[in-house]
């Protein structure tokens, strides 16, 4: 059983409390946490409006985009092929560092100046069957309001934990994520939240 963090404080109150005391006491009083572990491992990424967008001089692929990410306006050569002036996309300022390791520095990319890079979800460890069709093979760009230079992790939801519980058989109450919540509740003493539904007729 996987349970996102986030969530679970949508129906039992779990602010204030570290992840590994969570990990910690849930391993002694109710069931083992095989492993914990942060959804997005990357630092320095932003929510980035594409201003403009233009054929590199020496390329037939690549575009030179400027991304306003509040502090700067960026030029930033990017290969992805649905990238588009006005969108809002996650940007890896220079010096960041993705999954894998791998260092944002500024670049000359057939001798145009980079100064980051407009980023997939794939680019920060998320697996390609997570992630919606159409952002399958280019970047990610926000469909909802996000506001430029906010941190690009929170903006998805995913500047999260995900705990793996390792479910005895005994233990099937805790296949759900209100299962988990009632025992978060018991264990740390912490109010349970009201559900909240909202109900929609099809006409």
């Amino acid at each position: 059983m996987r349970v996102k963090l986030e969530w679970l404080n949508e129906l039992v109150d779990i602010v204030g409390l570290e992840v590994s005391e969570i990990v910690n006491r849930l391993s002694l009083y109710a069931v083992e946490v095989e492993n914990c572990e942060k959804i997005i491992n990357a630092t320095h990424i932003v929510v980035g409006h594409v201003l403009t967008k233009n054929p590199h001089p020496d390329s037939d692929h690549l575009n030179v985009l400027t991304v306003d990410v509040k502090d700067s306006v960026l030029q930033i050569v990017c290969g992805a092929s649905n990238v588009e002036a006005g969108q809002y996309v996650i940007v890896a300022k220079e010096g960041a560092i993705l999954p894998g390791d791998f260092k944002i520095k500024k670049s000359k990319i057939r001798g145009v100046e980079s100064c980051g890079m407009v980023c997939s979800l794939q680019e920060l460890g998320i697996e390609k069957k997570f992630i919606d069709e159409k952002y399958q093979n280019g970047i990610y760009y926000f469909e909802d309001k996000v506001n430029i230079g906010d941190d690009a992790a929170s903006a998805l939801h995913l500047d999260d934990y995900v705990l793996d519980l390792a479910i005895t058989p005994n233990r099937g109450d805790l296949l759900s994520m209100i299962g988990v919540s009632y025992e978060i509740s018991a264990v740390f003493k912490r109010e349970l939240k009201p559900l909240v539904y909202q109900l929609q007729r099809n006409v």
